[in-house]
């Protein structure tokens, strides 16, 4: 077994507004839903400074002092892929969408009413409660993808 293996990284990020979040309708077929926000890590990029640059690029808001909550990774051909979960309230600026899709800002409550992304509920589940910090698919040997919160 080989000590190391092939990642792509991307970030996430949970952006609050009192009892509101922002959430993305994403416009491609991979993961389509209501998510949120992010993208991928460029090479040689922190993390902060990719979801700084994600955020501001698919949304048009600058956002401050993002703290990483949790990471989020499933098995890809050759290696995995790695999210990291990061979640702010503080940001500026006139908020846009992008080609990546349309931007909302949705109230708690509203949630069930909306065409989320698959394990929406234990992405967020991650990124608020302190008892989770990874969020690891397993894959089944029927191809199907099972959530696993650690």
């Amino acid at each position: 077994m080989r000590p190391t293996e092939q990642a792509e990284f991307t970030v996430l990020c949970l952006l609050k507004d009192g009892d509101r979040i922002l959430l993305q309708n994403r416009v491609k077929t991979d993961w389509q839903g209501y998510t949120l926000p992010g993208g991928h890590v460029e090479p040689e990029e922190s993390f902060v400074e990719a979801v700084i640059r994600e955020m501001q690029e698919e949304t048009g808001l600058t956002v401050y002092q993002p703290r990483l909550r949790g990471i989020k990774q499933f098995p890809i051909k050759g290696g995995r892929y790695i999210v990291a979960l990061f979640q702010s309230e503080q940001f500026s600026g006139t908020l846009r969408s992008s080609a990546e899709g349309e931007m909302h800002w949705v109230s708690r409550a509203d949630l069930p009413k909306l065409p989320v992304v698959e394990h929406f509920a234990e992405l967020l589940q991650v990124m608020e409660d302190d008892a989770f910090s990874e969020f690891q698919y397993i894959e089944n040997a029927d191809g199907s993808w099972q959530p696993r919160l650690l």
